[in-house]
């Protein structure tokens, strides 16, 4: 993986990873099909916990403890092209174990008897339409209803069910916004769409149900309800993220500002110009916060929700309003997301069509007009300000956009500035008592928007007080506080890991080196003194033993014979994968290596040298054996890491923000709390009701 997981986040993945592996053993031992779900907040980061369990599937994985599946094949589906797209980008940028061969769009002519082992395969449920050609000629009995298209001589039906067939692979689907098509539609188009989705599940047209099904969303309810009524797959534990946890990582925004009008009326440009103003202002700071801190600005973005039906010279009025108070907006920033897929004229103004999944990184787009096609599945961390001129009766179609602006634009809290965490909504159709149900809403969540953190309508902003003398604030950030132990944690990682970033900040030269040398003194010091155990584990990694039956048909008798084999390559390897997850597999190898050369020279005779490594390695198999080495080990790399954190606090405190929170996170990599500074308060955001 490119990106450090959150604890929650490894947390989800191992969850994950273990229904996944059970639910191979259920297919293969016992030929039974298994479902279960992974719900988390919008901004948790699902993506990112798809992306590690997928390479971990393909690739396997010695911090997960989990073995590749050889014929693993993965079926991506959601019920949205450009959804599948950026999904496709973030695994790219998430992974380095997955790269763009790895994943396969589905597009006509899509020809194939099965899948391939190995790849990810992103499909939607247009593509299952009846006027596909991806799937023509294969009707409901699954029969041919008319001749296949030219060069379609297998229907995606074909594929799946070959697929399912094969013994040597094994269909996983992943159900993206797993809610959506699996309720109790109304619409026509809603109908179709639930009936593609649950004939993939559980099999239609003479095709077998998926073997394997993983439902991903904020809310699942819906999902699992399909999943019991239909009955055919064992339903696995739900992988549920603590909403809790996420909030507290920083990943998604800490408060959503209401504002409304005091009064009855028609407050749209009134409201415009607000909005224009805390466009301007968000503007503003976060260039402020780019220059002390010396980084990539954040370019805010405004979102102009209308209605289904918008009238085109009202959408330009308000667009005049917006320019006459921020006229140093350049006049060819906005854009629209209209399901029309084509430029818009909103009175005086041309406004381009752009794809949603394009908007985070288009810099140039600083205002987005759209409806509500993109309520679910679509993500702009930069989205700071949304003008919203729906209806009060249209508050689902707010609390669900409001649930895509949630993502922090830098991935993490900006110490002390609860503005800079914030995003704002302003409702000039709502009044206090119906604004009351969106807060509702946002508070509680229901079976398409999770809940939310802090609400607060007509906010005020308040600073520090001046008066206060620097002894209040140096008792503030005095006092107590800690960290939420990680169940999961490993302090040999831990002490890589900070050891790469002090060598980065150039705070502790060789840091590395010196904390591979440690734990290497370490293991050298768990060798002496345990040398008589570690021979014998050694021993019984170089040989297997076992017994052989036989069974007397005369006699009516059974012996057993135990006989001695040696070890091939394969068993040695397992063992010392084994202890790799004791050490960490990049210790593990630096180990190998610093003992191979106290007795072969790597560059004088290959060979030799090469013997020397696999010899080492089936001393570390051993030790890995050993069972208090872990404990002594682990302890002696928490020792260290706990004295650099204590030596370098005030180097670290000096660093940017950006670099603050990296030795932050890696403070919190422990199985106990720890203890850490608060942060002087900037600015700080209450409620003006």
């Amino acid at each position: 993986m490119k990106f450090t997981l959150k604890d929650y986040q490894s947390d989800a993945v191992r969850d994950a990873l273990a229904n996944l592996r059970k639910a191979h053993r259920y297919w293969y031992n016992e030929g039974d099909k298994s479902a279960f779900s992974l719900t988390a907040v919008t901004g948790a980061g699902k993506t990112v916990m798809a992306a590690a369990a997928l390479e971990a599937l393909f690739h396997g994985d010695d911090e997960f403890d989990f073995d590749a599946d050889p014929g693993a094949v993965v079926i991506w589906f959601s019920d949205d092209p450009s959804l599948n797209e950026q999904t496709r980008f973030r695994l790219l940028e998430a992974s380095d174990r997955i790269n763009h061969s790895d994943m396969v769009v589905v597009e006509h002519p899509f020809s194939r008897p099965k899948f391939e082992a190995g790849k990810i395969y992103f499909l939607n449920t247009q593509k299952f339409g009846k006027n596909s050609l991806l799937v023509r000629g294969f009707d409901d009995k699954g029969g041919l209803f008319e001749g296949r298209p030219d060069a379609q001589a297998y229907t995606l039906w074909d594929t799946i069910q070959n697929t399912i067939e094969d013994p040597d692979l094994t269909l996983y689907l992943v159900l993206d916004e797993a809610h959506r098509g699996m309720g109790t539609p109304t619409a026509a188009s809603e109908t179709a769409k639930s009936t593609i989705v649950q004939r993939i599940i559980n099999g239609a047209a003479g095709v077998k149900g998926i073997s394997v099904v993983w439902g991903i969303s904020a809310t699942v309810e819906r999902f699992d309800k399909a999943i019991a009524s239909a009955g055919q797959h064992v339903k696995l534990p739900n992988v549920v993220v603590d909403p809790v946890k996420v909030q507290e990582s920083g990943l998604i925004k800490d408060d959503i500002l209401l504002g409304v009008p005091d009064e009855i009326g028609d407050f749209d440009t009134v409201l415009v110009r607000r909005a224009a103003d805390k466009l301007k202002e968000a503007t503003d700071a976060w260039a402020k916060y780019a220059r002390q801190q010396e980084s990539s600005e954040v370019v805010p973005l405004l979102v102009f929700q209308v209605p289904n039906m918008p009238d085109p010279n009202e959408v330009g009025r308000w667009l005049d309003t917006l320019f006459a108070r921020y006229p140093e907006l350049p006049a060819d920033c906005v854009a629209n997301v209209f399901g029309e897929h084509s430029t818009q004229h909103f009175g005086q103004y041309e406004v381009p069509y752009i794809e949603p999944q394009r908007v985070q990184d288009s810099a140039w787009v600083r205002v987005l007009v759209a409806k509500d096609a993109i309520s679910t599945g679509w993500d702009c961390p930069r989205a700071e300000v949304m003008v919203s001129f729906r209806s009060a009766s249209d508050k689902t179609h707010i609390t669900q956009l409001l649930g895509r602006m949630v993502r922090t634009p830098l991935a993490r809290r900006i110490p002390g500035n609860e503005r800079l965490n914030s995003v704002e909504c302003l409702l000039p159709k709502f009044n206090r008592k119906t604004v009351e149900d969106v807060v509702k809403a946002l508070l509680s969540g229901d079976d398409t928007s999770p809940p939310t953190g802090r609400v607060l309508v007509n906010p005020v902003e308040m600073t520090p007080n001046t008066g206060a003398s620097a002894v209040v604030w140096e008792a503030f950030e005095a006092l107590p506080s800690q960290t939420r132990p990680q169940k999961s944690a490993k302090p040999a990682k831990r002490l890589t890991a900070l050891a790469q970033e002090l060598a980065d900040d150039s705070i502790l030269e060789g840091a590395g080196r010196k904390a591979h040398a440690a734990l290497h003194a370490a293991l050298d010091k768990i060798q002496t003194e345990n040398a008589e155990k570690i021979k014998a584990k050694r021993n019984s990694v170089l040989e297997v033993d076992g017994k052989t039956v036989v069974a007397s048909l005369k006699n009516k008798t059974m012996t057993f014979n135990e006989f001695w084999e040696e070890a091939d390559i394969a068993v040695i390897d397992d063992a010392y994968r084994r202890a790799a997850r004791i050490f960490s597999p990049d210790v593990s190898r630096s180990y190998v290596e610093y003992l191979a050369d106290k007795v072969a020279d790597r560059e004088a005779d290959t060979e030799e040298y090469l013997e020397a490594i696999m010899e080492m390695r089936v001393t570390v198999a051993g030790l890995g054996l050993v069972t208090e080495v872990q404990s002594w080990f682990d302890a002696e790399a928490d020792m260290l890491a706990k004295a650099w954190l204590a030596e370098y606090a005030l180097q670290i405190k000096a660093l940017k923000h950006d670099r603050q929170e990296a030795y932050r996170q890696i403070v919190e990599m422990s199985t106990e709390p720890q203890d850490v500074s608060l942060v002087r308060p900037g600015a700080i955001v209450k409620s003006g009701v």
